[in-house]
């Protein structure tokens, strides 16, 4: 049986299909009822727990009830903007949470002998600051904004509950992208306003920074290497990732092109405000270990990933 927190997210929702699809039983927890909300049509054959994942002591009781086989802890807040508007809320739900997970899923293990594995969603965020690229498993952990600081802080006590026993894995994720995805991510962002623009209905898109370099891929694509993780029942940390860069800019080019728009550049424009602050010019993943230990390699292109956005 597993227990994913952040089930009704976007990692969420494609995980817990997956794994109901290969016959597990699945417990989630969500912060508010999802069958209100969209994600819910995606959740039917899931038992959802509502909670604040920041209340560690009713993470933990949960635990202790559920006695899951492996907890896949996807929740938190996603958003690098965001953090930087509230830095607290967000060190309070990414940082606290992992705990309230780590310690449950080690008393369960303590209390009734039997192997409990743990998934923690890391980011790619925490090389932020690194000066290195591609970055791998290895990279030193140089977080440059409250999310990815808060991600750091998870990161380190999944390896301080390994080393006491706990088979706790770090899936270092890199930008991955669904038509799941909520507006205020920038890929969503612009798919939604290429198509608008299109189709006549807006007439701009404003953007920061072109020239920032992200390694993108497809969400459902990366929840398969995070089953991998929790099927391998050995703690380890893997960065997950295509090893393919490509601009901001890249990725605007591609979106108007697939729909016919070869004169993007006076669509677009670019300010201050939508620029992020302490943006890291350039993340790239390097994967090795994960297409060595767990036979993972990501398959789609950038043209792939817009497209899928775009029909959607």
């Amino acid at each position: 049986m597993a227990l994913i927190t952040g089930v009704a997210g976007q990692d969420g929702t494609y995980l817990s299909e997956l794994l109901v699809a290969k016959g597990w039983r699945v417990h989630g927890i969500a912060r508010t009822d999802p069958s209100r909300t969209d994600a819910g049509q995606y959740l039917t054959d899931v038992t959802v727990h509502v909670q604040d994942i920041a209340d560690t002591d009713a993470t933990s009781d949960l635990i202790g009830r559920l006695e899951p086989d492996h907890v896949f802890h996807l929740a938190g807040i996603s958003s690098v903007w965001k953090s930087w508007q509230d830095p607290v809320t967000t060190t309070r739900v990414n940082g606290l949470s992992v705990v309230g997970v780590l310690e449950g899923c080690l008393r369960l293990q303590d209390r009734v002998g039997k192997h409990v594995t743990v998934v923690n969603a890391s980011s790619a965020e925490i090389f932020a600051g690194s000066g290195v690229s591609p970055q791998n498993e290895d990279t030193p952990v140089a977080p440059t904004s409250p999310y990815g600081a808060s991600k750091a802080f998870a990161h380190y006590m999944v390896q301080v509950y390994r080393a006491k026993g706990l088979a706790a894995s770090n899936a270092i994720l890199y930008n991955h992208e669904s038509p799941r995805r909520p507006d205020t991510f920038v890929t969503r962002k612009i798919t939604k306003a290429v198509t608008a623009i299109a189709q006549g209905r807006q007439e701009l898109l404003e953007l920061g920074d072109l020239n920032v370099v992200r390694d993108w891929g497809l969400a459902p694509h990366y929840v398969e290497a995070i089953h991998r993780m929790a099927l391998r029942a050995q703690g380890d940390d893997f960065v997950l990732a295509t090893g393919v860069g490509s601009s901001l800019r890249s990725f605007v080019e591609c979106a108007f092109a697939c729909v016919g728009i070869s004169d993007w550049q006076g669509r677009v424009v670019t300010t201050a405000e939508n620029a992020r602050l302490r943006d890291a010019p350039v993340l790239i993943g390097d994967a090795r270990r994960a297409r060595d230990l767990l036979g993972w390699r990501p398959t789609h292109s950038l043209e792939q990933i817009v497209m899928t956005l775009l029909g959607h």
